[in-house]
Order: structure tokens, then C-alpha cells, then sequence
């Protein structure tokens, strides 16, 4: 059985401040993609420049690529990365049922925060992007107390007490690069669509009412769909209103 995919790097770094900074310091010298995964971390940072809590036991990992397509594109390769996550967790523990997918970039797992995303760009070359840093992070054996989390927020849970699934964090590795490297097969072949399609039938609240923020404003509205740019789609009493970016609460 393959435990690797073909033609993808790996390093694994004892310690790291970042996996992606690490990425970004190494990025001119790849001759492809490459796993980036740190044992330990000692900078990790989330979306809007958050801090990221990283003890030891717990997944923090960067897929660096150099894309080639627009940076409206590349920007969908979050949704590639939730579905990997998905599928690399169901591989591990055995439970479908238990995890979804939460716009933009988050999995749970029995309606708690599991696992996040974080991608980074840069350096345009020719109009395009030198190279994506794909940050992923997971609790696999602990998480974040409650008052170390954004009021409002998701709460966090991890992988071990919620399953009974001990996984190190090589073991989520393997898992998760294969699984990512089918659905980026499938992305490169066939676009977002499909890619789309697989992500809502995974989708958290799905048709509920749901709240979008940003630093500027908040929106509420019936989660009806992501659209084919992969902005969330809100049905509010004004009309259907597309978000390109937010942080989402229930």
C-alpha cells in the first residue's frame, strides 16, 4: 500500500518557529511541492495574525508549492486542503459521522474546532505567485483551554479525547498527503467544481442561519451555498449576499 505520494518532498523538523516560515525560507529551492512538518513549534501563528497554540503531540505542518494558476485559483486550494483534512481524519479514526467542513478553512469534529488553515502567498512573479504555503494545524492530543479562544468562537476539541484515536503526528502526515494529493489531481484535472460539489456535501450548517464578521461589519443569513469563486452565499432578509472573506460564528 503507498504511503507517500509520488513526487512530493518531506522534511520533518524537530524545531521550527513556524512550518510556514519555514516554507517561506526554503520555497526558492524546491523543485516541488514539499511537507513541511515541525514536532515542535514555537511561533505558530493562525488567520489575521493570531497566535497559534502548538504543544507537543499536536499537528502543525505546511504543504509549499509553486502554483501556476491565477491567484483567485490558487486561493481555492483551501477547500482542496478541508477535504484532504476530512478524509485524513476519517482514514485515522474510523468516524465520517463526526467530522464537517466550516468556511472558510476549519474542520470539526462533533461541532468542535479540530483542525485550521492558513494560506500565504508570495513574491508575484510574471503576474502569478512565486509560491503558496499551505499551514495546517491540528489538536490530535490537546486543545487550546476556552479562555485562550476568541469569545464567540468555535470552541476547540481534540482529536484523542473526542475519537480515542492516537495518532502521532507522522502517522497525520502520511494520511493527510495522500489524501491531499488526490484531491489536488483532481483540481488540476477538473477545476473547483467538483472540488465544490465534495466540500458542501461535507458543509457545517449548511442551510442554517449563521453570522459572517469582519473587522468592518456583520452579516446574518441563511447559509445557502459557496459559490463557484468560493465566497459564502447568505439568503438575509435584503437579498443574497456573496462573502469573499469573514470569520463565521454559529
Amino acid at each position: 500500500m503507498q504511503d507517500w505520494p509520488s513526487g512530493y518532498g518531506k522534511r520533518v523538523l524537530a524545531e521550527v518557529d513556524s512550518t510556514n516560515a519555514e516554507a517561506a525560507r526554503i520555497a526558492a529551492s524546491l523543485t516541488g511541492p514539499e511537507w513541511i512538518l515541525g514536532l515542535r513549534q514555537t511561533k505558530g501563528r493562525g488567520r489575521r495574525g493570531r497566535p497559534w497554540n502548538d504543544p507537543a503531540g499536536n499537528f502543525a505542518a505546511t504543504l509549499v508549492m509553486r502554483p501556476v494558476e491565477t491567484p483567485d485559483q490558487i486561493a481555492l486550494r483551501s477547500f482542496v486542503a478541508s477535504l484532504a483534512l476530512y478524509d485524513a481524519f476519517v482514514a485515522v479514526s474510523g468516524r465520517p459521522d463526526a467530522f464537517a467542513l466550516k468556511w472558510p478553512n476549519d474542520v470539526l469534529l462533533n461541532g468542535g474546532k479540530v483542525a485550521g488553515i492558513l494560506l500565504e502567498s508570495a513574491g508575484a512573479v510574471g503576474g502569478g505567485m512565486s509560491h503558496l504555503s499551505i499551514g495546517i494545524g491540528v489538536n490530535l492530543v490537546s486543545a487550546p483551554e476556552p479562555e485562550n479562544v476568541e469569545a464567540g468562537a468555535t470552541h476547540p476539541v481534540a482529536l484523542l479525547s473526542e475519537t480515542g484515536a492516537a495518532v502521532t503526528p507522522e502517522e497525520f502526515l502520511n494520511a493527510l498527503a495522500l489524501s491531499y494529493d488526490r484531491y489536488e489531481t483532481q483540481f488540476s484535472t477538473y477545476g473547483f467544481a467538483p472540488i465544490r460539489e465534495a466540500w458542501l456535501a461535507r458543509a457545517a450548517r449548511l442551510g442554517e442561519v449563521i453570522t459572517a464578521r469582519t473587522s468592518r461589519d456583520e452579516t446574518v443569513g441563511t447559509f445557502e451555498t459557496v459559490d463557484t469563486s468560493g465566497n459564502l452565499v447568505l439568503k438575509t432578509p435584503q437579498g443574497y449576499v456573496a462573502i469573499p472573506a469573514a470569520d463565521v460564528f454559529f
